[in-house]
């Protein structure tokens, strides 16, 4: 079993590597303004998506409450300090009730210089119902797992680190468990939602989109995740061409994940770039939920 996954590790790094190249072999041939447009403008065109999640066990006191995704800022490849300040005033403006990172903070922890920087734009992050984070690839990375843990906590953010949290609104509650990223950390689903109630509406934070397929046997109702950058750079016709491992199947927004029970997956673009600093027909995104509880008989 330990042989086979090295050997599928080493596959989907072979074939992550060979998309970068691709990638990179795209943009230098959509010619002198094509590559102006994929390294100067794309990547600083942030993309707002308003979007409703219905279901049935959503608490009534959890109808027009207010989630906020963002994830894979990268900071220290391309997204700026600057752009993460404007971005949390951004949020801010947008009044949520619960804000969500999904993962990849920093690009490479061990070298960023400006991390005592970081905290205080995240601290100005406000949701009265809490903030919540989860580790991806790149948070592990470069000796990043402590870093990551303390500029997170440091900034009111709670880590679902294979646990779960409660969110409570006038004695109703939804359940938000987090996971730990697939490629670098040790991801337990099972461990995650152990302490949640069955009949409960479960979210649950996976960086990696792929797991989806694994939560979808666990009785999840809907799984938020990033990873994947949109592809970073897309072709018209062919799609994404940079697709990380555990990012090869879901790209991008909602997919409909059949196990147990239907599973809602939403992948989201991210902000950052990494490996190239290229977004083409990938804008850089900010999800804004609201849920609504829906009537047993729709």
């Amino acid at each position: 079993m330990i042989g086979w996954e090295i050997v599928m590790k080493k596959q989907t790094r072979r074939s992550f590597i060979k998309s970068l190249l691709g990638g990179a072999a795209a943009v230098f041939g959509l010619g002198t303004s094509g590559y102006f447009y994929a390294k100067e403008i794309e990547p600083v065109l942030l993309d707002i998506q308003s979007l409703d999640i219905s279901h049935p066990l959503i608490p009534n006191n959890f109808s027009g409450i207010r989630i906020i995704q963002f994830s894979d800022t990268h900071l220290g490849f391309q997204y700026t300090l600057e752009q993460l300040e404007q971005l949390s005033k951004k949020i801010n403006k947008l009044q949520p009730d619960i804000v969500i990172f999904n993962g990849d903070l920093m690009d490479e922890p061990n070298k960023y210089r400006s991390i005592e920087k970081i905290i205080p734009i995240l601290q100005n992050i406000k949701a009265p119902l809490g903030k919540f984070s989860v580790y991806g690839n790149h948070d592990h990375g470069g000796y990043g797992t402590e870093i990551y843990k303390k500029v997170m906590e440091d900034s009111g953010f709670l880590i679902l680190l294979n646990e779960s949290a409660a969110i409570s609104i006038k004695g109703q509650s939804l359940f938000l468990a987090g996971i730990d990223d697939a490629m670098l950390g040790k991801p337990n689903i099972e461990r995650a939602i152990g302490h949640i109630p069955e009949n409960a509406y479960k979210i649950l934070l996976s960086h990696a989109p792929d797991l989806a397929d694994e939560a979808s046997q666990y009785g999840i109702h809907l799984q938020l995740s990033g990873h994947s950058h949109g592809g970073q750079i897309k072709i018209p016709f062919f799609g994404a061409l940079v697709k990380p491992p555990f990012a090869e199947r879901y790209h991008e927004g909602f997919y409909k994940v059949e196990g147990n029970m239907p599973l809602t997956l939403y992948v989201n673009r991210g902000l950052g770039t990494t490996r190239l600093p290229f977004r083409f027909m990938a804008k850089p995104e900010l999800t804004v939920f609201t849920l609504k509880k829906l009537s047993d008989q729709n």
